[in-house]
């Protein structure tokens, strides 16, 4: 979809978009179309019995008399003061489907919130438009015999604002994030036959180059993991003929003695739980296992697009984790890079192994400010949390409550669950230093995160269990179903509000 940004004047063609405040208020845009339509605007507003001018509520105008567009559409506001950033990007996304819905080509947000606004007129029109992006993604890649109402229509999108050039300039660092957060949906949304830890490799691999300046990526093979002593991730790969892989990204934004923030995403590209394997309902779900390492290589993509000011270090632990007659077998157990036994008594529990060698990897290299991973970890955050929250665990207050801010702030939230001793002492293991399952099924996040904290070092850390939310069985205003790409945005929100240098 093409977006572009232009002052105000009555199209002559398309849809055109405008707002109305609470109590069927009409907005400066809203009256001047009324008055080209000789009143048709406040007939549609007065017939329209269940349409208050509230946020969310919307009023098509079919053909409306005097101008030769296809239609008008009354956007509720609101009340003015409760306006944000949040409310302008979801009503945008929810246009863009209405819209879309509608078989619309082309189409005008003219949404003037007026003088006093608590929202600048070129970060409404960027936000607007940043919402429609968001919600305009689709993974048609393997559809071949759509139908052509079946396909996306909206092609043009024109968003009229007092302030066209701030505007554009305001849109650039959020339409690369829409830019990151489709590539990070495109590589959750492929099948396991498409993407597994090679051809995944590749595409970070492919983000290196002139486009994205100050990134560069190195691959770890097999045999590099072997020296390092990865053990514990190449136990959860030996049933696979697809080789493991780990993805280095760097991001160089700031002083090279600026120590790096750390993000460490688990890649399972697909997951049949080994040899202890899963139920046959559900398990083609298992292709998304790899969101939380798609996250932190969109993150690191946009980090790049954006030129923040901020030095970073993405590293990904790629494998597939299959039963064969080389599998991992329960009992088994094994040695991992800080030197720590496992005795995995699950190999379905097998995320927290490749995190353990990708965290130790990423802080005995890179000495990280600090460590944040994600991972689609633990079926029992869903459980806990449904599909509206991430599970937080994290050894540092202020990380935690920082990550916290900024979910709430773009519309990932996130929860913070316990970690403690007591927690930590079920994992103890009889005959090795430590267990990957409690053996039972009580708290199974918090042990799945004191599992992981084990191989942090002390270091500031944060671990999002994203299993609930990684993936979408229904439409949300900018997040349409299947692929949501959680964390991508928390996480440059994360960065921009507290770690990049003046």
């Amino acid at each position: 979809m093409d977006i572009r940004f232009a002052e105000f004047t009555l199209p002559q063609s398309g849809a055109v978009v405008v707002g109305v405040w609470e109590e069927r208020v009409l907005t400066a845009p809203a009256r001047r179309l009324d008055e080209a339509t000789q009143g048709a605007v406040a007939r549609a507003v007065a017939a329209a019995a269940r349409f208050h001018g509230k946020k969310n509520e919307l009023v098509p105008v079919i053909g409306p008399p005097g101008l030769p567009l296809s239609r008008i559409v009354l956007a509720g506001l609101g009340r003015p003061e409760a306006v944000d950033a949040r409310l302008l990007e979801d009503l945008g996304g929810n246009l863009a489907a209405h819209l879309n819905g509608a078989g619309e080509t082309a189409a005008t947000f003219a949404i003037d919130l007026g003088d006093g606004a608590p929202v600048r007129p070129a970060e409404v029109a960027a936000r607007l438009a940043f919402g429609a992006a968001l919600r305009a993604y689709r993974f048609d890649k393997y559809r071949t015999k759509q139908k052509p109402e079946q396909k996306p229509s909206l092609a043009a999108l024109t968003v009229a604002t007092t302030a066209p050039s701030e505007a554009k300039q305001a849109y650039r660092a959020l339409g690369a994030a829409a830019e990151s957060v489709a590539f990070t949906r495109d590589l959750v949304s492929e099948p396991a036959n498409e993407l597994y830890p090679e051809s995944m490799a590749e595409r970070a691999a492919a983000l290196a180059g002139p486009d994205l300046p100050g990134l560069s990526v190195e691959i770890l093979d097999e045999g590099r993991m072997r020296e390092l002593g990865m053990g514990a991730l190449l136990g959860v790969a030996q049933g696979s003929t697809c080789a493991p892989r780990v993805v280095v990204m760097q991001y160089r934004g700031a002083a090279a003695d600026t120590p790096p923030l750390g993000f460490i995403g688990k890649g399972v590209t697909f997951d049949t739980g080994g040899i202890s394997i899963k139920p046959a309902a559900g398990m083609g779900d298992m292709k998304w296992d790899m969101a939380g390492a798609g996250v932190v290589i969109g993150l690191m993509r946009l980090l790049a697009a954006r030129k923040a000011r901020v030095n970073a270090v993405g590293i990904v632990g790629l494998v597939e984790n299959m039963p064969s007659g080389n599998a991992q077998r329960p009992g088994d157990i094994v040695r991992s890079m800080s030197g720590q036994t496992i005795e995995v008594l699950n190999t379905d529990a097998e995320g927290r192994l490749v995190l353990a060698d990708v965290l130790w990897y990423c802080q005995d290299r890179f000495k990280p400010k600090l460590m944040i991973d994600l991972a689609t970890l633990t079926g029992a955050v869903i459980i806990a949390l449904g599909h509206e929250n991430a599970g937080l665990f994290a050894n540092n207050d202020e990380l935690a409550d920082r990550l916290i801010a900024a979910g709430k702030a773009v519309g990932e939230p996130v929860w913070r669950l316990p970690l403690g001793d007591s927690y930590d002492s079920a994992i103890n293991s009889d005959v090795a230093d430590v267990k990957n399952i409690a053996g039972d099924r009580g708290a199974g996040s918090i042990i799945g995160a004191q599992f992981v904290q084990r191989f942090v070092n002390n270091v500031p850390w944060a671990h999002l269990d994203i299993a609930g939310v990684a993936w979408s069985k229904k439409d949300a205003p900018t997040v349409p179903k299947g692929a949501t790409a959680f964390g991508v945005r928390l996480l440059d929100r994360f960065v921009a509000d507290y770690y990049e240098t003046e």
